[in-house]
């Protein structure tokens, strides 16, 4: 049954169920704060990401230690209890008006608006980079730095962890200066960072610290991406526009690990075509950013359904 691929699917439809918090908790915490703040609220929230780095740091150890079955038992009792947590004790911002309007048309609305679309290539790129840097970067050091599972792990956890906290910064550094310088510094250090790390740095340090740094750059990129979502979206459509732009960002965690998978070179142990590509869509997405993305700032309060 654990063997299923049948089975890995279905969990990953729920798991997607669950991705959803994402659309639902920018508006929510947005609701909470005057737009001069929502920058940094919702980079703070977007932090939550950081799951992944206890994720890479701890599943292979608590795996080790308690066996799988165990292991994903505790994970979902974790979640029964945040889910306790969230019910009894969350509740919605005085500012919150329900919308009596039908899912898919506000949907079809949002995905009408060309700032949907913008904002959702914009954020495909950062948060993508950052969702498949961290499913593929244990595997990348396996690879070309030799590194064992575990060691893997706890290094993707330091990256994890890095992008973690630069997305509450992009998100205050949005509400002082904008979001667009915020995603144009962004994608230029990571295509910068992209390029540098296909010359495979050799030692250590240096190595992670390139790798650090390239997870602080797309964190920073997502908090600023996010936080123009709330100044570009129209009154009453923060949440539906939310909601396609965060699934672009997980679409775009999607396809990078495929590539680097099949551009890998095992004779030469090179990522070099996977991350010139990286390097290439980054520069195109930073080209976009300063052309075609404007940065009008909404004076009132946006309605947040």
């Amino acid at each position: 049954m654990l063997g299923s691929y049948t089975l890995l699917v279905a969990a990953a439809f729920f798991l997607g169920i669950a991705g959803t918090i994402f659309a639902v908790g920018i508006p929510f915490v947005s609701a909470w704060y005057e737009p001069g703040k929502r920058g940094f609220a919702t980079g703070v929230f977007g932090a939550g990401m950081g799951g992944t780095a206890l994720s890479a740091f701890l599943m292979p150890r608590l795996v080790a230690w308690w066996g799988y079955v165990p292991t994903h038992l505790s994970l979902a009792g974790l979640l029964m209890i945040t889910a306790g947590v969230v019910w009894f004790f969350m509740r919605d911002s005085p500012a919150f008006t329900r919308s009596t309007t039908p899912v898919a048309p506000r949907l079809l609305g949002a995905a009408r608006l060309g700032v949907t679309w913008k904002l959702g290539f914009l954020y495909a790129v950062v948060f993508g980079g950052f969702v498949s840097f961290s499913n593929y970067l244990p595997i990348y050091l396996r690879d070309v730095y030799d590194f064992d599972p575990t060691s893997a792990g706890a290094r993707t956890a330091g990256f994890a962890l890095a992008a973690v906290l630069a997305r509450p910064v992009g998100g205050v550094l949005a509400d002082r200066i904008g979001s667009k310088p915020v995603v144009v510094i962004s994608l230029a250090a990571v295509a910068v960072l992209a390029w540098m790390v296909q010359l495979r740095p050799d030692t250590e340090i240096t190595a992670g610290a390139t790798f650090v740094a390239m997870a602080a750059a797309l964190g920073l990129g997502a908090g600023g991406v996010f936080a123009w979502v709330g100044v570009l979206s129209p009154a009453g459509k923060v949440g539906a526009v939310s909601g396609i732009v965060s699934a672009a960002g997980g679409l775009g965690g999607y396809f990078p690990p495929l590539i680097m998978g099949a551009t890998y070179n095992p004779e030469e142990q090179s990522y070099f075509i996977g991350l010139m590509l990286l390097t290439i869509t980054a520069l195109i997405a930073l080209l976009f950013t300063l052309v075609a993305v404007g940065s009008r700032r909404k004076q009132p309060a946006a309605k947040i359904e």
